[in-house]
This record gives structure tokens, C-alpha cells and sequence, in this order.
């Protein structure tokens, strides 16, 4: 199907751009721990250390939005939402997504796409210290963070749509789950006996189901 392609390719471009970023917090703590030991150890601070690792922290910051957005993971207020029928919570997203999401993410990109524009202009650079490291590449993030989310938002979008007219959620590319993680934890295990921990799974599963039941507005009872 068409859109289904479409909207999984949506969801690899998020999860590969997400995933790639995500490299950033080793070279992050790697700096961190450097600078810790140059401080304290050496007595030889880095004066534009603190900026740089801004930098950093808001690059993987702004790189993953869209990933998270890809995989459903943003904070809601899940207690009204949850228990709603999958038509009425694609009407209320997409009603959300055209009134506050798309004119929000437009103006990050507009306004992000002048900030990196005039930054590259006058070469700026921090003005804290004298030898601050340069700005504008940092800020050419702003537009490109804000253009990945957007396309993400249009892929939701049409999700939205999709679910609507069908009743059902389209299928989301899948990451590593909470659920995946708790089955490799239990399998590595070595103090709990295998009954015990084929007991555990299946309880896992059991809530894992209960709570996609009730994204579709099914049965929720144990």
C-alpha cells in the first residue's frame, strides 16, 4: 500500500537520523569526563568547554525529536486519551496537530533557518570568552531539527487519516521496547528458575496486551 509506504518510510528517516545522533552522548561523556580531569586533576581548565558541550547536549536533543515523534514516545496526558476508541483519538490528534503542531514546527523552522542564516553572515562565535567556539554551524541545526520533525508531523498526519477512515492505527516501524528489554534481562538471568521466568514474560505479555487493547478501545479487564 501506497501510504503504509510512505509512512514507514517517514518512520526510518526518523529512527535513522534519531539513531545516528544518539552517538553524540559517548563523545558527550568522553568530553565531560576529560574535562573533569584536566579541572580538577591538572588544574587546566578549558574555558569554552561549557559551551561546547551545549552544543552537543542540544544537537542530540533536537536530532532525536523526530525519532521520538516516529515511535510515539512524546509525553501525554495519557488518562482521557488512553481510554478512547482509535477514530476518536486520530480526530482529537489531528485536530491538535493542525491547530498547534504544524504552524509551531513552520515557525521553528522559519525562524531557525534565519538565526543560522544571519549567524553564518557575521561568522559568530561565543562571545563569553575570547578563543568561544564558533555558533553558526549549531545553529543550522535549529532548521534542519525543525524539518525532520515536520515531516515526521505530515507522516502523522496522514496516520491520523488513515485511522479515521479504517478504525485502526497503521502499522509504526518498530524500535527496542520496554518489553523486549525485560525478556533479555529475565533469559540472562541466573537466579530465577525457568518456570519462574516463563511465568514473568507471560505476565508481561498479558499487560502489554491490555494496554494495546485498550489503545484500540477494547477490552481492558485481567
Amino acid at each position: 500500500m501506497r501510504v503504509q509506504r510512505f509512512l514507514l518510510f517517514a518512520d526510518t528517516v526518523s529512527t535513522w537520523v534519531g539513531k545516528a545522533a544518539s552517538w553524540i552522548i559517548l563523545l558527550l561523556t568522553a568530553v565531560v569526563c576529560i574535562e573533569v580531569f584536566k579541572r580538577y586533576i591538572l588544574n587546566a581548565p578549558t574555558a569554552w568547554i561549557f559551551d561546547a558541550d551545549n552544543f552537543m547536549y542540544g544537537t542530540l536533543f533536537m536530532l532525536c525529536g523526530a525519532y521520538t515523534l516516529a515511535q510515539d514516545a512524546h509525553v501525554r496526558g495519557d488518562f482521557l486519551y488512553g481510554s478512547m476508541r482509535p477514530r476518536t483519538q486520530a480526530t482529537l490528534d489531528i485536530v491538535l496537530y493542525v491547530v498547534f503542531f504544524i504552524p509551531g514546527i513552520a515557525a521553528l523552522v522559519y525562524a531557525g533557518w534565519d538565526y543560522a542564516h544571519a549567524s553564518w553572515i557575521i561568522g559568530e562565535h561565543v562571545n563569553d570568552t575570547a578563543d568561544g567556539p564558533p555558533v553558526y554551524h549549531f545553529k543550522t541545526i535549529i532548521p534542519i531539527a525543525g524539518g525532520l520533525v515536520l515531516f515526521q508531523g505530515i507522516a502523522e498526519i496522514v496516520r491520523c487519516v488513515v485511522c479515521i477512515k479504517t478504525g485502526e492505527w497503521p502499522e509504526r516501524l518498530k524500535d527496542a521496547e520496554e518489553i523486549d528489554v525485560v525478556e533479555e534481562q529475565l533469559a540472562g538471568s541466573t537466579y530465577v528458575d525457568q518456570a519462574a521466568v516463563k511465568e514473568a514474560i507471560e505476565k508481561v505479555h498479558e499487560i502489554d496486551e491490555i494496554a494495546r487493547q485498550r489503545g484500540l478501545g477494547g477490552d481492558t479487564k485481567l
